[in-house]
């Protein structure tokens, strides 16, 4: 069976790493057909949403598969440097991608397994899952903007905290520091996920995609700058069919309909 399964259901894409035995530890194979199924999620008008997660349930993503990829230690800076740029436009596709990625964290999420769940959007966590850092436990540096999304997401200081000391951050912890979206019992990471994914369907993908694109960029887009882009997003919204909808909808006291014109967030 593949190690990276890929299908679309109900307008979701469901990108699901199928290495069980490994821990769902990503191959430099997979990392290379990661990338290429969210591109293709992305192009793809039938698919409102993206959620990732992992076979089984113990882990969703153990990192990169140091095994299999480092054979001989002499290679190791070389194989590292050449295997960060690929995992990292992965990481790229998910933040400038214009449709909603949801984490399924059904088990442990540790190295490159949580840097990709801090890219997504969203985030839904088994209750017994835990999260680790791990690169500095094993004297390596983070990647997959992790060092990007963390103190982001949690502050410096406690973004240090992690980074120093590692701690295993359960649900409760990912929950309270604003690591996670929601905490589900286990075995409903997925499910909760999919819910997740049909009702953002419901709401405008155009609008979702203009917003995200404004957030992600706003930690580097000077006030002025992103003033304007602000200005130049809503009028773009207002002359959409979902921004007509919802001025409708709002004007008339009605639930608006979004998504009709195909664009799927385009």
């Amino acid at each position: 069976m593949a190690d990276l399964l890929y299908e679309v259901r109900d307008g979701a894409a469901r990108l699901t790493l199928n290495r069980e035995a490994q821990r769902n530890a990503f191959s430099l194979d997979m990392i290379d057909l990661f990338q290429e199924y969210l591109t293709r999620a992305e192009a793809d008008a039938d698919v409102r949403a993206i959620c990732i997660t992992g076979a089984g349930d113990k882990a969703f993503c153990s990192g990169a598969d140091l095994k299999s990829l480092i054979q001989d230690p002499t290679k190791a800076s070389e194989i590292l440097y050449t295997l960060a740029p690929v995992l990292h436009q992965s990481i790229l596709e998910i933040r400038r991608m214009r449709k909603p990625v949801i984490a399924a964290i059904n088990g442990v999420a540790a190295g490159a397994g949580l840097s990709v769940a801090l890219a997504c959007d969203f985030r839904v966590m088994a209750k017994s899952a835990v999260l680790r850092q791990a690169y500095t436990s094993w004297g390596l540096c983070i990647d997959g903007g992790g060092t990007f999304m963390l103190p982001r997401l949690v502050g410096l200081a406690r973004a240090l905290e992690i980074a120093a000391f590692d701690p295993p951050i359960t649900s409760e912890m990912a929950l309270q520091w604003g690591l996670v979206t929601k905490v589900v019992e286990d075995g409903q990471a997925l499910d909760a996920a999919l819910a997740m994914a049909r009702e953002l369907a419901e709401r405008s993908m155009h609008s979702f995609g203009l917003v995200k694109q404004l957030l992600t960029d706003s930690f580097t887009t000077p006030f002025e700058v992103q003033l304007e882009r602000e200005r130049i997003g809503v009028s773009t919204c207002g002359g959409h069919p979902d921004g007509l909808e919802g001025m409708m909808a709002f004007a008339f006291k009605r639930k608006p309909s979004f998504n009709k014109d195909g664009s799927s967030g385009s």
